[in-house]
């Protein structure tokens, strides 16, 4: 890998199981990380896991399921989505800082990452973090590497903490709400002490959904106090039990409702207060809302440019899926304001100084 970087002679397309083609599209030759595999170290008593970045997830969610333990933060899978297939690898997922409905409640994949080694731009192999938490001087490149799209290093080995698979699962169900009710609900169970670990709307279906999740009899009865905290927004109907809870949050994750329509999809990142006003300016087909409202899945006609139709808005909106021509037309990424951006600059130009590692995808 470092032998490849620092030979290449243009840009480098970084690819792992490339079923995440998000951000604008890259022009060069692909750089795979599909030949680093494999679970480097796996301490189901301490919770930690070092893999290799080309791994599979799904081959670490079996070692996990194993052991009784999961990944925390629920990691998206966007195969559905985007229309992509392959299997999705670990490096991917982090380097998306892939996560899912969990992440209101337990965090993002950045939160779990412990350590990292990755080859910058220049062929060097850079290693940060370790197996355990701890302080870090300088640039804390464990949280710079999430969320990074392969533009400031090609990740080669991740270290993650994991956590305890749970005993039982309930889903809560509300019908009808209207989209500012339907945040006012799920704002509430979230202030709750009833420890919900998902909320999602779904306006075109109707139904409001809430999980919650744990030891069998402690489900049992936080779903039904849930339930009498909600009355005043209708008659909850509570579905019990870890398959079909898995089934309902799995579809919610990966947005599946709208693989294979036509249109773009934009995720849109917001105060949950402000989706609903949001969402009736942005002109979407349809939407999905997702932690509590504060992430929103719009179904948009190909080429609209949603930020222009929300105007000035706190938050971000992110182009998921869309031609290449849109992508190219348009920021896939919020745009940055100059400080943001002057910072940003400075780190690829520490950490890729030729320029080469997926130029331009986050532009």
């Amino acid at each position: 890998m470092s032998g490849a970087i620092r030979s290449a002679e243009g840009p480098l397309r970084i690819v792992g199981g490339g079923t995440r083609p998000i951000g604008k599209p890259v022009d060069g030759a692909a750089l795979s990380t599909d030949a680093l595999t494999g679970l480097e170290l796996y301490e189901p008593g301490a919770l930690t896991l070092v893999v290799k970045a080309g791994t599979p997830v799904e081959v670490v969610k079996a070692a996990l399921a194993a052991e009784g333990q999961r990944l925390p933060f629920e990691p998206i899978d966007h195969r559905a989505l985007l229309g992509t297939t392959g299997a999705a690898t670990m490096g991917g997922m982090v380097a998306a800082n892939a996560s899912g409905p969990r992440r209101i409640a337990v965090g993002a994949c950045r939160d779990f990452l412990l350590g990292v080694r990755f080859v910058d731009g220049a062929g060097r192999i850079v290693k940060n973090g370790g197996r355990v938490m701890k302080n870090v001087t300088g640039y804390d490149l464990v949280k710079l590497m999430a969320g990074s799209h392969g533009t400031l290093g090609v990740l080669t080995e991740v270290a993650l903490k994991v956590l305890p698979d749970v005993d039982d699962a309930a889903t809560l169900t509300l019908t009808d709400l209207a989209d500012t009710d339907a945040v006012r609900a799920m704002s509430a169970a979230l202030g709750s002490p009833f420890e919900v670990t998902g909320a999602a709307h779904d306006p075109e279906a109707g139904r409001t959904r809430l999980r919650i999740e744990g030891f069998e009899n402690s489900v049992t009865y936080r779903a039904g106090r849930l339930r009498d905290l909600l009355a005043s927004f209708g008659t909850a109907d509570v579905a019990q039990g870890k398959v079909a809870t898995g089934e309902t949050w799995s579809a919610i994750r990966d947005v599946t409702d709208f693989a294979g329509r036509a249109g773009d999809v934009w995720r849109l990142s917001v105060k949950p207060s402000d989706a609903a006003a949001l969402v009736a300016r942005s002109g979407a087909e349809t939407v999905r809302y997702d932690l509590g409202g504060g992430l929103v899945w719009l179904l948009m006609p190909e080429g609209a440019d949603l930020r222009a139709k929300l105007g000035t808005y706190q938050g971000h909106a992110t182009l998921v899926r869309a031609s290449k021509d849109t992508r190219s037309a348009l920021p896939v990424f919020q745009p940055e304001n100059t400080v943001i951006a002057k910072i940003s600059s400075d780190l690829r130009a520490r950490f890729d100084p030729r320029g080469i590692l997926n130029p331009g995808v986050m532009a």
